[in-house]
Formats: C-alpha cells, structure tokens, sequence
C-alpha cells in the first residue's frame, strides 16, 4: 500500500525579488522534492497583510491572506524556512506572519498551525555570520509556539557572493550541506509517518 508523500511548506521571511534567503529555501526545497516530499514553495510578497494588531483581529477578524496562509499551514507537516537577519533578529515580515497564523479561529485548539509541525531553518547573509544570529530569535519563537525545530541548520555567510547566476551556491560543500536540510526534514517526517 503506497503512502502519501510527506508535506513541506518552504518559505522565506523576505519580501525582497532577488533575496538571498529565497535563493536559499529554494535549494532545500528542491533537494526535498528530490527525497520523495512534497514542497509548496510560496513567496510571502504574495500575502501582504497589515501588522498585527489586536484590535484590528476585533474588529475585522483575520485578514484574507493570514487565513490562506493559515490553511497553507495546517496542509502541511514540516516547514523550511529561510530567515534573513535585521538588526540581530528576525524581519518584521516573518515575525507579522507567524503572529498572525497564529490566531485561532472559533472552534479551533490554540495554535493549530503550529503544534507538532516539524521545521528545519537557515539563513544567508552579506554579512559573516551568515544570519545565524537571526535564527537563535527564530528558533526560540517556534519552540515556544510548539513547533519541532531540527537542530541542523545552515547559515549562509557573505551571501553577495556566494550564488551564481543559477542561483546555485558556488560553494560545492555548503550546496551540498543545504540540500542536505530539505532532504533531512523530508526523512524526518517521513519516518515520523506524517503523511
């Protein structure tokens, strides 16, 4: 009997066309469609959504792009996600996201998005540290959210320079080393038989 293939959301938390973080994401999502998962890959551009605000949920109720983000979240069982770095932390555009993804709707168990979803991170950067800053932010946030977060990750130092124009990383190990992330989740979950 033929199972379904494991559920990967890939995104990265950077409305920027030529962002180094999406570049990123987009190589563990490869590597994991490759192991056998199934990948939405989606650009959080495309869901601009006002900042998170409590009486604004009040009045309003969620925005229509957090609800489609939302539902994106509960199709999926692992997530990859591609931090960019600003000022040492997380951009306001992934923290607005996970804050509003979180917002229950009537009926629903607090933090349904999250609980139990398993996630793998990484991050580039022009600068040294590759954003690895960024992620100890990141990674705080979605344990305390309940979301399993892998312990391998990868941060992609002095970024300008490391993409060639295939938006491959010119790096062969370090290439190899973020495939390795989507291949990695989409392992995990499958042999957690979230499918």
């Amino acid at each position: 009997m033929a199972t379904e293939k494991p559920r990967i959301l890939a995104f990265a938390g950077s409305a920027r066309k030529d962002s180094f973080n999406k570049k990123v994401v987009r190589i563990a999502a490869q590597a994991a469609e490759g192991a056998g998962a199934k990948v939405t890959l989606i650009d959080l551009a495309e869901y601009p959504m006002p900042l998170y605000e409590g009486d604004l949920e009040a009045k309003e109720g969620l925005p229509a792009n957090a609800v489609q983000l939302k539902q994106l979240f509960l199709e999926h069982d692992g997530l990859l996600i591609a931090s960019p770095e600003y000022n040492s932390s997380i951009t306001p555009l992934l923290k607005n996201t996970i804050d509003w993804v979180s917002r229950p709707a009537a009926g629903e168990g607090s933090l349904a998005a999250y609980k139990n979803k398993v996630a793998v991170l990484m991050a580039a950067s022009p600068g040294g540290l590759g954003g690895l800053r960024g992620l100890v932010h990141l990674r705080a946030i979605l344990q305390n959210i309940g979301v399993i977060v892998l312990p391998d990750q990868r941060a992609v130092s002095s970024a300008a320079d490391a993409f060639d124009e295939a938006g491959q990383l010119k790096d062969a190990k370090l290439q190899q080393a973020v495939q390795g992330l989507g291949v990695g989740l989409a392992s995990f979950l499958s042999r957690l038989g979230r499918v």
